[in-house]
């Protein structure tokens, strides 16, 4: 059930991150086309793809979390026995929440310190600019405590502990590859 919503949500924001990245394609090609055809341009169009890219970058690191997309290594896990693993991965796990507390605090009084500040071109208050932080550390906080719980309670099986996978370019090298026995030694 809780899988369940956090998957639509994590769908909604994938759209939320198309539709942004469209609005950023069209306003930065349409500025491109105005100043270069007709020596003019769109003020804020600049700023706006600027906010939205740092949107785009916070909520699609929300879906990596929910996803264990981020970039990681796994060598001193794979070496270890299941409860080593949990272990580790709990550790790793408590490490994530206190970055992501710190994130949050500091997004947070950015955020305040901000609320009266104006954007250059578009007036908009500057909160905005770094509220996408408090939102991706309160989601990524919320997704990482409940694989931080599922780890620590047992309810995490053993075979979901390490995911191993290999970047593409390693397994097709790999594959093409003659294997060592198919050599000829000389």
């Amino acid at each position: 059930m809780l899988n369940a919503l956090i998957d639509r949500c994590c769908r909604w924001i994938n759209l939320l991150i198309a539709l942004a990245l469209a609005v950023m394609v069209v306003m930065v090609f349409g500025n491109v086309v105005l100043r270069y055809a007709f020596n003019s341009g769109i003020a804020i169009s600049e700023e706006v793809s600027r906010w939205l890219f740092v949107w785009i970058t916070f909520l699609g690191a929300i879906v990596a979390v929910r996803e264990r997309g981020h970039l990681g290594t796994d060598f001193l896990l794979a070496q270890l026995p299941p409860l080593g693993q949990r272990v580790c991965l709990a550790l790793s796990y408590a490490l994530m929440l206190w970055c992501t507390w710190l994130l949050f605090s500091g997004a947070l009084a950015q955020a305040r310190i901000n609320w009266d500040v104006e954007a250059p071109v578009t007036g908009v208050s500057m909160a905005i600019f770094y509220a996408s932080g408090v939102v991706f550390a309160v989601a990524a906080g919320l997704l990482l405590a409940l694989d931080f719980w599922r780890i620590v309670s047992g309810q995490m099986p053993d075979s979901e502990l390490l995911r191993i996978a290999e970047s593409e370019e390693l397994a097709t090298v790999g594959s093409s590859l003659p294997h060592p026995s198919a050599t000829p030694r000389q």
